[in-house]
């Protein structure tokens, strides 16, 4: 693992707005579905479980706005729509299914730590 020198931490403020756009809940969940196969707005949801239409739509138009995804029309009848990555936002693959393989790899090691906490924190209010 490659360690980070404080002082390569000086353009940090630079990083934040990035790193506000595609770490947000949804939007690594997005990208992460994505990165399997372009999918339509109702397939998104499904795979999606407790998305709303809205909170979607809006980090839909804002990975499209921040050119990490890419929102095809179909010519069907009525008309839908595919999402896909951009090229761009295939340059996240490699570390989004690394962020999901530790997250299968480790949860449960998270939920016991926090049972744990929680716990502790029960004994110190009584």
């Amino acid at each position: 693992m490659t360690q980070i020198d404080s002082s390569d931490l000086r353009d940090v403020g630079k990083t934040r707005p990035v790193l506000e756009n595609i770490t947000n809940k949804w939007s690594i969940l997005i990208l992460t579905v994505l990165c399997t196969k372009p999918s339509r707005f109702n397939e998104l949801r499904r795979r999606l479980e407790g998305i709303t239409h809205k909170a979607l739509s809006d980090a839909l138009k804002r990975l499209e706005r921040n050119g990490l995804v890419y929102r095809k029309v179909l010519p069907t009848s009525p008309v839908s729509v595919e999402y896909s990555l951009t090229a761009l936002a295939r340059t996240l693959q490699e570390p989004f299914i690394a962020l999901y393989e530790w997250a299968l790899e480790h949860g449960a090691e998270m939920e016991r730590a926090q049972e744990m906490y929680d716990a502790s924190q029960v004994k110190e209010m009584s």
